[in-house]
């Protein structure tokens, strides 16, 4: 902080970085200036900072020389002019055996010596860093937010929190076995109004503790994304400011309504569903969103977040060791979704990640047995100790995406989920250099391994600060083909080409390209031996259909789309190839292509805007737009009706039923009490006792009113309480 004389002071000295200095002895003459002597430290307490008189350098008196004579006269060493400033001075003691009477002695010199005009003995200056610092215990270890062994190997966030962007008013909905929402990591940033629990049909996503402790798995997901700061407990989410909602689905049977439920469930509270989970991963499996799944992530899309979309992060999956591949998930197939992988902490595939055409983008996740899997919070139930430096696989990946997109909402609220598509896109980069990097006709490269590249929270951020709104998503659907060939057996291959003119995209405007699906009926003896690619117009080929050894299934595919995001940003306009090779075992016929179709997704924006969209994002980098006021308007959104909830489960009504039944027989118990209390046993019925040795005997009560009911005598010849109806 500056004191109330810093501007004096600095009008005081501005002469004197004006001046031009002449030496006060005459030196040979040199054929360039050299540049004043700079200031060198001293040990703590053994510096001076001094100012010379202006006057002595108005006389042409040199000041290095000046300085050097006032350094002897106070027993110290000039280490030269302090920076820039014309006339000031570091003066040390250099002698390690200085005494705190030689410090005095000095400061008395200086203090009286014609020459200064001021001095001051240095102090050291308590400073700290303008950086992220957390007294959570394992965030030094949660090297994929800041890695300090490999330099660039992190999402690059800190950069991004320091200008406090942490997903404040946003709500990430993690979609899973339930979130333990009373950890200490949780629970401040826990939001009820988002969760459910469609397992047990309540609104509490808590999860239910299993014999195999396994399902801990919402809760560490939950903790990547939101896990408190400066709370002295575990580790800090990459959206540590942001808001999480758990929704319960995946700890009991699981059907094609309950997933429709999941994926709309509280659509206007949560803006982003983490998806850690999809079809087995077994290298043999074709599966995906069923038809109320398919629906519920297109209305989600649709009217999710008052219109601009909930945004849906999936997994890629863990079947890399299987030779699985995403483009047979369907959910990670979806053009309604982002598809994350994963990369070990050297930016490299590991051996569970999978690849396919359809990926879009990888984040930080475990690796080899070597190497350094994702901290984060752990439930605290049954073995649990609330954290955990072992989350691993494509599932600790897509909440880290899913944290990110959130960082991207804080700074522009109205991103619709195709913007945060294309984010990703333009800002991705390129780490590992072994994969398979092409450069599409659009600029983009692409990777089956690693979609467009590792995602960057820095470059997220800032991109989605300047980032207008892309148009509407329009699409073009070629006719159904229906061909019946024979697929060739590898090396040759059945080729199939269909022509999009510009009259076909007329009627949609549509002009560049964003995801290209193939549709595909085949019938095969042993399906994973055919091997499928796409060729968009610019040569861009995207391997669409792998090769699974695994997969022997004989029933082929049945309608089932493939998709790839490798033609992203190109021209819509031209010849679409379509290529598929048997390689085909001797004990196997040839597969048959019954019919495919193709079907564009894109929008009326040019390939001139965007080049200039790609220019626009990368001149945003450099933080300027995140450090000034700059903001672009945001449209309201759409005016929905609010999300219809039932005030009913079925828990609840149960609850309900039980509480019913125990209030009608408390009432029955209640009245029948209080009738016996004030009834007249002898009006009902119709009987008295006498002084009768022996027990009771009935009579007329009309006899007399003076009865005297005595006590039973001999409990042997008690009467019953109902006499016969004849009874006098």
């Amino acid at each position: 902080m500056a004191s109330p004389h810093s501007p004096s002071f600095l009008f005081c000295i501005t002469p004197f970085l004006l001046m031009t200095v002449h030496p006060m002895w005459t030196s040979p003459p040199s054929t360039s200036a050299s540049p004043p002597p700079t200031a060198s430290t001293c040990g703590p307490g053994q510096s001076w900072a001094v100012r010379l008189h202006p006057h002595y350098s108005e006389e042409g008196h040199s000041l290095d020389e000046l300085a050097r004579r006032v350094a002897e006269d106070a027993g110290l060493q000039s280490h030269g002019q302090i920076g820039q400033l014309q006339g000031h001075y570091l003066l040390c003691q250099d002698s390690e055996d200085a005494s705190a009477g030689d410090a005095r002695a000095a400061g008395k010199s200086l203090s009286s010596h014609p020459f200064v005009a001021w001095h001051s003995q240095e102090l050291i200056l308590s400073r700290s860093k303008r950086g992220m610092a957390f007294n959570d215990p394992r965030y030094p270890k949660q090297w994929h937010l800041h890695n300090e062994l490999r330099a660039g190997m992190d999402i690059n966030v800190t950069g991004v929190w320091e200008r406090n962007i942490t997903g404040s008013g946003v709500t990430v909905v993690v979609v899973d076995d339930g979130v333990q929402h009373t950890l200490e990591d949780i629970q401040p940033n826990y939001s009820p109004e988002g969760s459910y629990d469609l397992n047990s049909n309540d609104p509490d996503p808590m999860p239910h503790p299993d014999a195999q402790s396994g399902n801990h798995h919402g809760t560490r997901c939950a903790g990547e994304i939101a896990a408190v700061s400066n709370n002295s407990f575990c580790a800090v989410g990459v959206a540590y400011g942001s808001r999480v909602a758990g929704i319960r689905v995946l700890d009991g049977p699981l059907t094609d309504s309950m997933e429709a439920v999941a994926f709309n469930k509280h659509y206007q509270v949560n803006d982003v569903y983490s998806c850690s989970w999809g079809p087995d991963d077994d290298g043999q499996t074709v599966d995906g969103p069923h038809p109320l799944g398919k629906a519920a992530l297109q209305h989600g899309v649709i009217a999710g977040r008052r219109g601009f979309g909930s945004v849906f992060v999936v997994a890629s999956g863990n079947g890399g060791r299987f030779n699985d591949n995403c483009n047979y998930d369907g959910y990670a197939n979806s053009i309604y979704t982002v598809t994350i992988g994963a990369v070990d902490e050297n930016g490299r595939m590991p051996f569970y990640a999978e690849e396919c055409a359809s990926m879009l983008a990888v984040t930080f996740s475990s690796g080899g047995k070597q190497m350094r899997s994702i901290v984060t919070s752990d439930w605290s139930l049954q073995q649990g100790t609330g954290c955990t430096d072992g989350h691993t696989g494509t599932s600790a990946a897509a909440p880290l995406a899913a944290g990110m997109v959130a960082l991207m909402l804080q700074v522009r609220p109205c991103l619709t989920w195709r913007d945060v598509q294309h984010i990703i896109t333009y800002t991705a980069t390129q780490y590992d250099t072994h994969a398979d990097w092409r450069t599409n006709g659009a600029g983009f490269h692409h990777s089956h391994q690693h979609g467009f590249g590792l995602l960057n929270a820095w470059r997220l951020v800032n991109a989605a600060k300047v980032w207008v709104s892309v148009p509407f998503l329009v699409s073009y659907q070629s006719p159904l083909m229906k061909k019946e060939k024979m697929i060739r057996a590898y090396p040759e291959k059945l080729i199939l080409t269909w022509n999009v003119t510009d009259a076909d995209l007329k009627k949609s405007g549509m002009k560049t390209l964003e995801h290209v699906t193939v549709t595909v009926t085949m019938s095969h003896p042993r399906r994973g031996n055919v091997e499928i690619e796409l060729v968009c117009p610019s040569g861009m080929s995207s391997l669409i259909g792998a090769r699974r050894a695994l997969d022997t299934d004989p029933s082929g595919y049945a309608e089932w789309t493939f998709s790839t995001v490798r033609c992203w940003g190109e021209r819509a306009e031209g010849e679409y190839s379509l290529l598929l090779t048997d390689h085909r075992e001797p004990a196997f016929s040839l597969g048959t292509l019954n019919n495919w179709k193709l079907t564009l997704y894109g929008s009326s924006m040019s390939f001139e805007e965007v080049k200039l969209r790609q220019k626009t994002v990368e001149e945003a980098m450099g933080g300027h737009y995140l450090d000034s006021n700059f903001s672009l308007p945001c449209p309201p959104g759409l005016d929905l009706a609010p999300e219809t909830l039932s005030p009913l489960t079925s828990n609840s009504l149960k609850s309900l039923l039980l509480l019913g039944c125990f209030a009608l027989f408390w009432s029955l118990y209640y009245t029948l009490e209080v009738a016996l209390a004030h009834l007249d046993l002898r009006e009902m019925l119709c009987w008295t006792q006498s002084r009768t040795r022996g027990g009771f005997q009935a009579v007329n009560l009309e006899e007399g009113p003076d009865l005297d009911i005595q006590p039973v005598q001999n409990v042997d010849a008690k009467v019953p309480l109902v006499v016969a109806d004849d009874a006098t």
